[in-house]
């Protein structure tokens, strides 16, 4: 079992059980920037990892207008009908 720290609340962790994984990712997997500075950093280097070390994979990025609302709802639409995974980038 792994445990996983819930950024809420540090004090008392939870336990979680994690799904099983195949260790491959494979598909098309949505990168996300949702405009905090230097998150497309932290997104195109992933980007790079990816492309380099995932023969199976095909990346594409995204981007919310701004980070201070709620990603609008045809770009979370245009992800999910385009991408089987997705990883939402912040940084600051």
């Amino acid at each position: 079992m792994t445990i996983i720290l819930d950024p809420t609340d540090e004090r008392v962790p939870v336990a979680r059980q994690i799904s099983e994984r195949s260790g491959a990712v494979q598909g098309i997997v949505g990168l996300l920037n949702i405009s905090k500075p230097r998150g497309n950093i932290l997104l195109d280097e992933l980007g790079k990892l990816l492309a380099e070390k995932a023969p199976g994979v095909e990346v594409r990025h995204y981007t919310k207008p701004t980070f201070a609302k709620p990603c609008p709802d045809t770009l979370r639409q245009q992800i999910r009908d385009e991408c089987d995974f997705l990883v939402e980038g912040l940084a600051d």
